[in-house]
Parts: C-alpha cells; sequence; structure tokens
C-alpha cells in the first residue's frame, strides 16, 4: 500500500516566531491608550493563543464588553502601527532551527503543513511573505474565521482541506490551548517549551520537547508508530 499522507500543523506566535516583546508592547499602547493599567507581561504572555475577545475577557475579566471589545481594536492598531513603523527589515523572528524544520518537512513528499493560529489572516500573511514562506502550508487556519482556541474548529478546518484522518494528524504549540485543542479534534499533540506556556502548562501533550532537534525526534518516532 502507498503511504499515508500526513498532517503537521503549527501554531505561529511562541512556537514559530518570538512575537513575545512585539505583543507585551502592543498591550501596552492598547492598554494607556484608554487610561487603563496594562496587565503583567506574565499575564499577557499566559493568554497568548487566545482569540483577541477571549484574551481580553481574561486579562480584564471586571470591564464591560464595549471597554474589552475596544482594547482589542486598540491593540490590533497598536500591533500594526509597530509594524509599519519597523519597515521592511522588521521581519518576524523565527525560533532557532525553526527554518530547518519547516524546509525538512516540506521536502516529504508524504507531509503536509498547516497552521492553527490566534493571529488575524493579515499577521500571518505578512510572515508568509517575509520569510518567503508561499507553498509551504497547505492550509492557514487564523483566528479571524474560527471560535477562539482550544475550539477545534480550525483543526478541523485543515484536516478538511487536506484531507487527512486525525490520527494521522499533529499538532505543535507552546500553549495549553494548543494541546486542548488537539485532544477535542483527535489528532497527537507535540508541546514546545520555548514559547509561552511553562512545562506544567502542557499536560495534555503525548510529548514535550525543549530544542527543535528533540521535535524533529518526535516527529520521527510519531510518523514510524502510524505506519
Amino acid at each position: 500500500m502507498p503511504e499515508a499522507l500526513r498532517l503537521v500543523v503549527f501554531d505561529v506566535d511562541g512556537t514559530l516566531v518570538d512575537s513575545r516583546a512585539h505583543i507585551v508592547e502592543a498591550m501596552e499602547d492598547a492598554f494607556t491608550g484608554l487610561g487603563i493599567a496594562p496587565p503583567t507581561r506574565a499575564a499577557v504572555l499566559h493568554g497568548v493563543g487566545l482569540s483577541l475577545p477571549e484574551l481580553m475577557a481574561q486579562l480584564v475579566p471586571d470591564q464591560p464588553l464595549h471597554i474589552q471589545a475596544a482594547l482589542a481594536d486598540g491593540y490590533k492598531s497598536a500591533s500594526f502601527a509597530r509594524h509599519v513603523a519597523g519597515g521592511d527589515g522588521a521581519k518576524a523572528i523565527f525560533f532557532p532551527g525553526i527554518r530547518d524544520v519547516l524546509d525538512q518537512l516540506r521536502a516529504d513528499d508524504f507531509t503536509l503543513m498547516a497552521t492553527a493560529t490566534g493571529m488575524s489572516r493579515r499577521g500571518l500573511d505578512r510572515i508568509i511573505e517575509q520569510h518567503g514562506l508561499e507553498g509551504y502550508f497547505q492550509s492557514t487556519q487564523v483566528a479571524d474565521t474560527h471560535p477562539s482556541k482550544p475550539h477545534p474548529s480550525m483543526l478541523f478546518a485543515a484536516l478538511g482541506d487536506t484531507g487527512v484522518v486525525p490520527r494521522n494528524a499533529v499538532m505543535i504549540g507552546d500553549t495549553s490551548y494548543d494541546m486542548m485543542m488537539a485532544k477535542a479534534a483527535g489528532t497527537h499533540a507535540i508541546g514546545v517549551t520555548w514559547g509561552n506556556h511553562p512545562p506544567e502548562y502542557l499536560a495534555d501533550a503525548d510529548v514535550i520537547v525543549d530544542t527543535t532537534d528533540e521535535l524533529m525526534t518526535a516527529l520521527a518516532t510519531w510518523i514510524e508508530d502510524l505506519a
């Protein structure tokens, strides 16, 4: 029998790119713009991965919905302004070894790739263009058109786009929301420790890795187990 296709789905912020400083600074801009004390860095990073309405509800649960919505809009505006101010030279920064991981997986004829990210379509498209990743991902799922993680909608859409069954798919992410989403969709889950949540928050992962070398080893083991 021919080898079955498999799908590797990546979170983006905190898994592929290190956007922590940008996120925290844009969040501070949004809050100070409305005269509200900004949340701590730890609180902001703990919520990375959620869609903006859910993140704001988590950061300021006592604020009315219209203020939470205004903060979400303020964050989007501040984030875009910071990107524009950075100019063409302000690229999203890959975590060490990530580009090599993407290149190795792309070279495998039986491996497809996708994204499932809490960022916007505009933000993801910017990263793909900056790093010449056109054609790397067969499905790109973003927060604009899905419920927030950990709802499995993004994974279901990626599976539908590629025709891969859940057993033959793996979600790679840095937060508990990614791991819970994977379990809800019936896929394998690999947690990475270089992002926004510490290892103890990744308890739902099938495997937790500390480096991209360990990630490639974990993927090779998963592929062997599928045979």
